[in-house]
C-alpha cells in the first residue's frame, strides 16, 4: 500500500511539473514603444533577455558630415548569449514604407557594415501593412545576418525592427525573436 502511494505520488508529481511548463515557457514582459505620451506599439521581450530604452540623440553617419536626429530605441539582447541584437524605433516624420526605407539607408551602416540585401517582401504584421527586408552583412568585424521590418502604423507612423544575428547563433534564440515579432501589435 505504502509503495503505491509513493508511486501515485511521484507521477502526480511529475504530472504537476509537466503541466507547469508550457505557462513557464509563455512567461513574457510587455514592452510598450511611447512617443511623449501616445504609445504606438507593444510586444512581449522573452524571459532572459535584457530591454534597455535611449532617448532621442544625434548621430552622424560614417559617410556623412550632417547629424542626424535618431529616435528612441529599445533594444533587446539575451543575457546569457552575445551575437544576437534586436531593436525597435519609430522615426518622427517617417510615415510610409519608401520614407522608411530612406531612413534604413541613413542608420544602417551604424547596425551593419558592407551590407547586401538578399530579399525584399511585402508582408502583413498585426494585420498592418508591412515589409521584411533581409541580408548579410558585418559587425564588429564579424560576419551577421539581418533583417528589417517595416510596419506601417495607423496615424502616419511606422514602426521598424532590425534584428542582427551573427552566424551559428543558437536556435533558441531564433525562436524568441521569432516569439517577439509574433507578439507585436500596434496600439490602434
Amino acid at each position: 500500500m505504502l509503495r503505491r502511494l509513493r508511486k501515485t505520488l511521484a507521477v502526480g508529481a511529475m504530472f504537476t511539473t509537466l503541466s507547469l511548463l508550457p505557462s513557464l515557457a509563455l512567461a513574457e514582459m510587455p514592452v510598450t514603444y511611447m512617443d511623449g505620451d501616445r504609445a504606438l506599439f507593444r510586444f512581449s521581450a522573452p524571459d532572459f533577455w535584457t530591454v534597455r530604452a535611449g532617448g532621442e540623440r544625434n548621430l552622424t553617419p560614417p559617410d556623412a558630415d550632417e547629424a542626424r536626429l535618431i529616435n528612441r530605441v529599445i533594444g533587446l539582447k539575451p543575457v546569457a548569449d552575445t551575437g544576437v541584437w534586436l531593436g525597435f524605433i519609430s522615426p518622427h516624420g517617417v510615415s510610409n514604407y519608401e520614407s522608411a526605407l530612406e531612413y534604413l539607408r541613413g542608420v544602417g551602416p551604424f547596425l551593419v557594415q558592407d551590407t547586401e540585401v538578399e530579399e525584399r517582401k511585402r508582408i502583413t504584421v498585426d494585420g498592418l501593412p508591412a515589409a521584411r527586408i533581409t541580408g548579410s552583412g558585418r559587425r564588429d568585424g564579424r560576419a551577421v545576418g539581418f533583417t528589417a521590418v517595416v510596419v506601417v502604423l495607423p496615424r502616419n507612423r511606422v514602426a521598424i525592427s532590425v534584428v542582427v544575428m551573427e552566424a551559428g547563433v543558437n536556435p533558441d534564440l531564433v525562436s524568441d525573436v521569432n516569439a517577439v515579432f509574433a507578439s507585436f501589435r500596434a496600439i490602434r
